[in-house]
């Protein structure tokens, strides 16, 4: 069994969107075809409370099937790697909740299995999370007060890029900025295994005032739309069935 090529946005943010569509419903819309959004809310290290505008992070996660976390600055690094893998494992047991259906009955659920049964399904869950293809979109919030965290989401994005690359399975990861005085979104490093160009593009970055997640997150799925997917040895797609 494989669970097909899993696809992520990563939303990170420290704000209230506030231009376009709600980018709620636009994280139903990217669930629903099959990509999963997880949002991380990013403080200030000096911050007390939690403001205002990080109240719908869990909302935006939770409508696009993902992992939602609220974070300082200095715990950036690991808590994105942790969030992408939480996403992975939780996208797996979906599928594997839905195989259970298909040969047990639609009631059954890893839960509900014999504990010597459940841990068979768990392993094969673990071992499917280190040997799936993933497709890593990183949409990041460049507005006016993410301006001076930007250092700290490169370093936890090249991180990730390290920690996922000791998988097996294939990774892809790409990075836009937004807003852009374009469009939606910019693309700052196009589809690729490994981020270790990001040190030579976070430093252009010139911040905006308002934050346009909707929209934004709008444009990343029409990114995965575009993306050409095929196998690198005979030209095969290799999309499998992952709720598309």
């Amino acid at each position: 069994m494989k669970p097909g090529r899993l696809k992520q946005i990563l939303l990170l943010t420290d704000g209230c969107s506030n231009h376009g569509e709600d980018p709620i419903a636009v994280a139903a819309l990217a669930r629903n075809q099959g990509v999963t959004v997880n949002v991380i809310g990013v403080l200030d290290d000096r911050q007390n409370e939690k403001p205002q505008g990080l109240e719908e992070v869990e909302a935006i996660a939770e409508a696009g099937g993902g992992v939602s976390q609220i974070v300082y600055q200095k715990s950036l690094s690991q808590t994105v790697q942790m969030v992408t893998r939480q996403a992975m494992t939780q996208t797996i047991q979906g599928v594997v909740n839905k195989e259970l259906q298909e040969i047990l009955g639609k009631d059954q659920t890893i839960e509900e299995l014999p504990p010597e049964k459940r841990g068979e399904v768990v392993e094969v869950v673990e071992d499917l999370g280190e040997s799936c293809d993933l497709e890593v979109l990183v949409l990041v919030d460049t507005s006016a007060s993410m301006h001076h965290k930007l250092p700290t989401v490169k370093e936890a994005l090249y991180d990730l890029s390290l920690s996922l690359n000791a998988r097996t399975g294939a990774n892809e990861f790409s990075v836009h900025v937004f807003p852009d005085s374009k469009r939606a979104i910019r693309r700052m490093i196009d589809w690729t295994p490994e981020l270790s160009e990001i040190n030579s593009v976070f430093h252009k970055l010139s911040s905006g005032g308002y934050t346009p997640t909707g929209p934004a997150l709008k444009e990343a799925l029409y990114a995965f739309a575009a993306k050409p997917v095929y196998d690198r040895q005979d030209g095969v797609d290799p999309y499998e069935e992952t709720g598309r």
